[in-house]
């Protein structure tokens, strides 16, 4: 992977300070922030991804800010009644529901969630999939998530740059108030969104990484990661993509994390991720033999470690690593 990556050299430029595992670190945006949020759940970062569930396009990661911001309830109108259950337009289907009010439940809590997380976060990361925005035709009301509405329900709208970053520095300005210790890092997700087209695709990506860079360029709080880039021009290989060429495949994002954490987190903080990936990967490793004493000591050393690191990191939970890693 290291031969690929040095054979064409790619800038990443690191923020200052880097990130600190202390740092609390909320997630926003495509399929793509939820692969980089498991890496870091794995590595033991107090992390909140996604609250309204995968966004892809910059108004809705917008406005989904804004709410958890005001900390408001999900808007009446914006509810809609489709293949038996309730949906909204402004979350992903996994807060769909039976009822209305089981809906609505689960979003109120889900925004409150965010609200508290982004009220005390160091880092918000924004993951951007597309410049692509559908709006309701009845009132042209921007949604984010279609719910296999039928399509004459909607216009479909390539957004331009300055509607882009418009809407995002507005964003910005107010979380600088609600919030002036956070610092934003802006990612472009490598997933090709193919039924938009080739060509298409294409200008729907080039509109959000021209307009991330004109807000890094302004606010010396943003950075941005070139997860896209990495992807799309360092790897530039199929074999680093599932079998439908769109998605990453596991190969693909070990090494966009190991670029990350090479460039935006401290050299400490890279030491303590290791260690603590160390712990997630033994806990989820698939024992075939666990009456043998060679499980019972693996479970007594990862346990003795587990003390230790209770002192060193005071602020992570171990509890469920606890359980599973307690002698018996």
């Amino acid at each position: 992977m290291n031969s690929l990556i040095s054979s064409l050299p790619i800038t990443i430029q690191a923020p200052q300070p880097q990130i600190a595992h202390a740092d609390k670190l909320m997630l926003i945006g495509s399929c793509f922030s939820e692969h980089m949020g498991k890496r870091l759940a794995d590595a033991k970062f107090r992390v909140l991804e996604n609250p309204h569930g995968i966004l892809f396009n910059p108004l809705s990661v917008c406005h989904s800010i804004r709410q958890y911001i005001t900390n408001s309830v999900p808007e009446e109108p914006r509810f809609v009644y489709l293949n038996e259950t309730w949906n909204h337009w402004d979350f992903h289907s996994r807060f769909s529901g039976l009822s209305r009010e089981d809906a609505q439940t689960l979003m109120s809590a889900s925004i409150r969630q965010g609200h508290d997380f982004l009220q005390e976060a160091d880092w918000l990361m924004i993951t951007l999939g597309s410049g692509f925005q559908y709006f309701l035709k009845e009132g042209a009301v921007p949604v984010a998530n279609c719910h296999r509405a039928p399509g004459q329900w909607f216009d479909k709208k390539l957004l331009g740059i300055p509607e882009i970053s418009n809407a995002l520095k507005e964003t910005i300005e107010v979380l600088q108030d609600f919030n002036p210790k956070l610092k934003i890092i802006f990612t472009i997700s490598p997933v090709r969104h193919i039924r938009d087209g080739v060509v298409e695709n294409n200008r729907s990506k080039a509109r959000l990484i021209e307009a991330v860079h004109e807000l890094v360029a302004l606010f010396p709080h943003c950075f941005y990661f070139p997860a896209y880039e990495l992807l799309i021009d360092v790897l530039r290989d199929y074999r680093y993509y599932d079998v439908d060429l769109v998605h990453p495949n596991f190969a693909a994002t070990q090494v966009v994390w190991e670029q990350f954490a090479q460039h935006f987190l401290s050299a400490d903080c890279q030491k303590t991720a290791a260690d603590l990936q160390a712990l997630s990967t033994a806990r989820q490793h698939r024992v075939r033999f666990p009456e043998t004493q060679a499980y019972a000591k693996f479970r007594e050393n990862f346990y003795a470690k587990i003390e230790q690191y209770e002192q060193q990191y005071p602020y992570i939970d171990f509890e469920a690593e606890k359980q599973y890693f307690m002698p018996e």
